[in-house]
């Protein structure tokens, strides 16, 4: 049952008993965009809340702070049906906000006076003071915003790193009419003429998408379509159209090598009639690669069951599964065939730069993926004893981990694979179109790896040992100099406490589904 909440109080004493929290700050005016928001945090955390607060904060002279639609009951409904844990509906008393001369947060000016910043003076301190109160009010562990609202988006990680938040602050795809209009509470100020005259937004952004996977790079030509485009229509007045880093929000002169290897943002904000609407798409390398299949990043602690879900997941979704660690076990028996100390670290780098590794898709689902070393077929004798005993010391040399995550790398480009470790959505393919970080309770994965040493034969093997293994194997993973342990910003966290292997796997193939809809569909 949603509870409602107006003192700050009253919701902290009721989210003080749940382990994760996940917030979705919303002015109300719920929609289906934030419905999938909330969809989101309902998936990743024990505890979702929705606020609801109209921050006077952020509008400016002459804005539609008054008028700006408020619809309390079918706000309530929709999150009941969302199974929110609980609605903070504050006054703006509560938020210590009697005028303006309250204590603000203030972002980089190089973020805020840029886009819609030129137009919107003092908005995003008023959005970053409300946002930072809501943290520190909610303590959530994860923070919902859609990307709708790019600029906003990037703000608000910047100031969750400035300040050293904890909270993860989650991006979420825009959610669109069938018409392609992206999803706001302002829609409803359209008549219907403008509302035809608003669908041109997203037509304008597809054409410059499709350009630029046709091959275009000239930043200049892709904003010129949009803007030739969108004057065609009379009633849109442009104010702006803008090709920007989408973590920085530095404008980029041409998409390029380095310059957009987090992508890119196209953004536009126009006015139709007394309405100002806002749109953007995001441009990534790979999308200039035609026929490319998605690539499924998973990554998580060890133990979390990643391997046995990857290769079923991949099996299930009729793609690759780069087996990470059959790679490393094949330099290792190319090594060990051409008689090389494995501590000559120079002619062990030179072995892994020659060889040849292929992965094929496994014959069945009860099979390892099909390794071949120039040619050769090793799938069952990089298994042998020899070969497992030498692993690790062939894969902690740096030379070894950098020819083979550029091999890595370079499988990724044809697309079509799912591939699990620690970095796979952070370092190796941080352009994945679907990242999932697998977790699970240290004491869960404590008992998963009891269950194993007592099913082979270890005996009784103490719990609580167990557990201080893990969690020194967890420290140990995420403070790493290299590659550490860490969650990508856009990896959609799946807790696999209490499930079965195939109810994760159905999981992870459901939001594969979910967020490549185009892409799964025969």
């Amino acid at each position: 049952m949603t509870q409602v909440f107006s003192s700050i109080e009253s919701l902290r004493a009721y989210l003080s008993s749940y382990r994760s929290i996940g917030l979705v700050p919303t002015m109300g005016a719920l929609h289906q965009g934030h419905r999938s928001l909330i969809d989101r945090a309902r998936l990743e955390n024990d505890c979702v809340v929705v606020s609801i607060f109209v921050n006077p904060l952020q509008f400016g002279a002459g804005e539609d702070f008054d008028k700006y639609p408020r619809s309390w009951d079918l706000d309530r409904l929709l999150c009941e049906a969302a199974e929110v844990d609980a609605i903070f509906l504050p006054e703006p008393s509560e938020m210590g906000i009697a005028d303006r001369s309250l204590t603000q947060v203030v972002p980089p000016p190089a973020m805020t006076e840029i886009l819609c910043g030129r137009s919107r003076s003092g908005h995003f301190t008023g959005v970053a003071t409300i946002v930072t109160k809501l943290w520190h009010i909610v303590q959530p562990q994860r923070a919902y915003f859609g990307q709708k609202d790019g600029q906003q988006l990037a703000i608000l990680r910047q100031l969750a790193q400035d300040l050293n938040f904890s909270v993860q602050v989650v991006g979420c795809p825009i959610v669109r009419e069938p018409s392609g209009l992206a999803l706001s509470s302002r829609n409803q100020y359209l008549s219907e003429i403008e509302i035809a005259a608003a669908t041109r937004l997203f037509s304008s952004l597809k054409l410059a998408a499709s350009a630029f996977k046709a091959g275009e790079s000239d930043f200049s030509s892709l904003i010129t379509q949009v803007r030739d485009y969108l004057a065609q229509e009379r009633l849109i007045e442009i104010e702006y159209v803008e090709l920007v880093h989408p973590l920085s929000l530095q404008s980029l002169t041409y998409l390029a090598g380095d310059d957009i290897k987090d992508g890119a943002m196209l953004a536009i904000a126009v006015r139709i009639g007394t309405t100002r609407l806002i749109d953007n798409m995001l441009l990534h390398p790979q999308d200039q690669k035609p026929n490319r299949k998605p690539i499924v990043a998973i990554d998580g602690p060890a133990g979390a069951g990643k391997s046995t879900v990857a290769r079923l997941a991949a099996c299930e979704l009729g793609l690759l599964y780069l087996d990470t660690g059959a790679m490393y076990r094949a330099v290792t028996w190319a090594v060990l065939q051409a008689g090389i100390d494995i501590n000559d670290r120079d002619a062990v780098a030179e072995i892994a730069c020659s060889c040849e590794i292929q992965l094929l898709a496994a014959a069945s689902i009860d099979q390892p993926p099909q390794v071949l070393i120039n040619q050769h077929d090793v799938t069952r004798e990089i298994r042998s004893p020899l070969v497992t005993g030498n692993v690790a010391s062939i894969a902690s040399q740096a030379a070894v981990r950098q020819v083979l995550v550029q091999k890595q790398q370079e499988l990724g480009n044809l697309g079509g694979i799912v591939m699990e470790g620690r970095d796979i959505g952070t370092k190796v393919f941080p352009q994945a179109e679907v990242k999932i970080f697998l977790t699970a309770t240290v004491q869960e994965r404590a008992h998963r790896r009891q269950q194993d040493l007592l099913a082979q034969g270890e005996g009784s093997i103490d719990l609580a040992q167990i557990e201080a293994a893990i969690r020194e194997r967890d420290h140990i993973d995420s403070t790493r100099a290299v590659s550490p342990l860490k969650k990508a910003l856009d990896a959609i966290e799946v807790n696999t406490d209490g499930l079965s292997v195939s109810q994760v796997v159905s999981r992870i193939v459901d939001l594969y589904r979910s967020r490549l809809p185009a892409m799964t569909q025969n």
